[in-house]
This record gives C-alpha cells, sequence and structure tokens, in this order.
C-alpha cells in the first residue's frame, strides 16, 4: 500500500533520536511545561523568525487562544476561508465571535483578499487567513487591508510549517501565526500539540496566561484562562523533528516537482501551482479532475490511499450553516467536488511516486 502519509515512516527514521529524547523526559521528572517546552519554544521562534512561540494543546485552541488574546469575542466579525478544516472556524465560534466564511481564489486555493475586503463591516475584528497545503496566501493583500480596516491579522499555519512568503516564514508576518503539530503535518508530534508565535511581547505575555488559567504565579488567577498545554514529552519530539524540517520539505518539493512532470500531459487534471515570490512546502499535493471519485476508486484498487480535502466547505456544513455569515462560494464549492490529495510525504520512495503517475494516465488513457 503506497500511503498518503506515514507518520510511522518518520519515526522509523528518527527512532534512536526520538527514544533518546523520551527517555531523557521520563529521566528528568518533568512532564509538564518545563525545560523541554521552553527550548522548543525558542528554537521553533527562532526557526520561524519571531521572538516568541508560546505551545499549546493543540492547533484549535491555538486559534482560539490567538483570537481571545488580540481581544476578540463576542459581538466581533472574523473573516477566514470557507475551504478549510472545520476547526479553523471552531476556533472563531469559540471565542464568541461570528464567522464571515468567504471564497478561495481559483489558482491557490487560498481566501480571495478581493472577496474579503468585500465581506468587511464594522464588526469585523480579525482576519483568520490559511496557508492551505502549505501554500502561502496573499500576505501583501491581506496586510493592507488589515491596516485599513484596523483589523487583527492571524495566520493559520497548520498546513505550512517552514514554508516562506517573500523572505519570511508564514507565522511570522500577521499578529500572530498558529500552528498544528498533530502527527501528519510536516512538522507533527506523536499526539496532539499547537502553539502560537508572534513578536508582540503583550501579547505572548497574555497568550501564556491563557492557556493555563489565568496563573501569573501557581494557583493565582489574573485573568480568566484555560488549560491548553503543549507538554514536556511533545515539545521533546518536536525539537527532534525541528532539525529535519528543512530536508524534508525540501524533499517534499523534490516529489511535487516529479509529479508535476509526470502528470502534466493530462489535459483532465488541474495541478498544483506555487504563488510567485513564496514557497510551498507541499504539506499535501492537491489536484483537481471531474473525474475524482473515480480517480480515487482506481487508485484504491491499486493499492494507493489518496485522500479529499475537504469535501464539504464548512458553509455547507450542518454545523455551522446557522453560525456563520457568508455569500456564494462556486470556487470553494468546485475544489471540494474535485480535489484528490495524492501521496506525499518525505519518506515517499520516488518509484512509488512514478507508480501512482503511472495508475494516473491509464486511468485518463
Amino acid at each position: 500500500m503506497i500511503l498518503c502519509a506515514s507518520p510511522h515512516a518518520q519515526y522509523l527514521e528518527l527512532k534512536g533520536e526520538i527514544q533518546a529524547a523520551i527517555q531523557a523526559v521520563l529521566d528528568s521528572g518533568y512532564l509538564i511545561l518545563g525545560e523541554q517546552v521552553r527550548a522548543f519554544e525558542e528554537e521553533f521562534a527562532a526557526f520561524l523568525g519571531t521572538k516568541f512561540f508560546v505551545g499549546v494543546g493543540n492547533g484549535t485552541d491555538a486559534i482560539e487562544l490567538a483570537l481571545a488574546a488580540a481581544g476578540v469575542g463576542p459581538g466581533d466579525e472574523v473573516i477566514t476561508t470557507t475551504h478549510t478544516a472545520v476547526a479553523t472556524v471552531s476556533a472563531i465560534v469559540e471565542v464568541g465571535a461570528v464567522p464571515v466564511l468567504v471564497d478561495v481564489e481559483p489558482r491557490f486555493y487560498t481566501l480571495d483578499p478581493a472577496k474579503a475586503a468585500k465581506a468587511v463591516t464594522s464588526k469585523t475584528k480579525a482576519i483568520v487567513p490559511v496557508h492551505i497545503y502549505g501554500q502561502a496566501c496573499d500576505l501583501d493583500a491581506f496586510q493592507a487591508l488589515a491596516k485599513e480596516k484596523n483589523l487583527v491579522l492571524i495566520e493559520d499555519c497548520a498546513q505550512a510549517h517552514g514554508a516562506r512568503y517573500g523572505k519570511k516564514r508564514l507565522g511570522s508576518i500577521g499578529s500572530a501565526g498558529c500552528f498544528s503539530f498533530y502527527p501528519t503535518k510536516n512538522l507533527g508530534a506523536l499526539g496532539d500539540g499547537g502553539g502560537i508565535a508572534t513578536s508582540d511581547p503583550a501579547l505572548a505575555e497574555k497568550l501564556r496566561l491563557l492557556r493555563q488559567y489565568g496563573w501569573k504565579e501557581r494557583y493565582v488567577s489574573a485573568i480568566h484562562g484555560r488549560n491548553t498545554r503543549l507538554d514536556e514529552l511533545q515539545a521533546a519530539i518536536l525539537r527532534v523533528k525541528l532539525k529535519h524540517l528543512e530536508k524534508e520539505n525540501q524533499t517534499r518539493r523534490t516529489l511535487a516537482e516529479t509529479y508535476r512532470e509526470e502528470l502534466a500531459s493530462l489535459k483532465e487534471v488541474a495541478l498544483p501551482e506555487t504563488r510567485a515570490g513564496s514557497e510551498h512546502v507541499f504539506h499535501l499535493f492537491a489536484l483537481l479532475t471531474e473525474k475524482r471519485d473515480a480517480l480515487l476508486a482506481h487508485l484504491k484498487k491499486q493499492n494507493i490511499q489518496t485522500m479529499v480535502h475537504y469535501p464539504m466547505p464548512v458553509h455547507l456544513q450542518p454545523g455551522y450553516a446557522k453560525l456563520a455569515r457568508f455569500s456564494a462560494m462556486p470556487e470553494a464549492e468546485k475544489v471540494a467536488q474535485q480535489e484528490l490529495s495524492l501521496p506525499m510525504h518525505p519518506y515517499l520512495r520516488q518509484e512509488d511516486v512514478l507508480t501512482v503517475c503511472k495508475e494516473i494516465r491509464a486511468f485518463f488513457r
């Protein structure tokens, strides 16, 4: 079976380093918010080019805390894309705000800046563009919009660890950048994890308070907070994997180029593009085809795993249809009907990519 993603293959490759890191945590006796978390926060902030990074329990919590720390709450509107993992929108709802769902650009499948600008009202407080599939949003446009309308710009980087926009890493450009360390991510834990990057010291301090009951000192809550902490074991594992992230991202780009070369002749398929001036990290290799479901079934018969990201835009999901404000979404609905994610991970063999491409060409022959 050729897998779409394989955290286990990465674990086997890094097994010695990971097991040593886990053993060091167990030997230390510290399991929550200790030296491993502090070290990872410093190292990931340095990698991103931000002054601070605050680890939390998962990527959804990261967005929720970033919004709350920025003062977003009940009665506020937050603009984001309808084409995303539902976690983005869930976090907005959790702070009591109203998600304003906007369509995507046709070439890159990221939040459309022009349509986002039209969605701004007097109640709009923040914008959360999602760097979907490892592709950077048009951050120049969103920075300009945020400045013009006095909005908070929070990047959803859950699929874009290490990607760049110009010379800057994604997550370092907005007021905050939110990350998930779910196991299949480019930088993934062996369990849940997340965090927020920022260069604003006041925002970082607020985030630290919010993640642990509002404590400045133990058992004394300076503000209302909650419990969402990145634990020592996951931080230690992430420190190991961070050392390999750049190399693994380059491997993803090399595999993506093979897909492009091998599938370029197929008129029935729209291959992913990379925004000019940015660097894609191919968390997913997402193509579009009108024959998506049949192609998926064909590849499954050949023991090739593929996935759909995502089969239903958030504005069509029953749990959010009444909670969000939105208008027509033709591009996002097209992506939902046609998108197929091919196998993509840094331990995928080149010969497996060639096999996948051979079977796709055979299907369209």
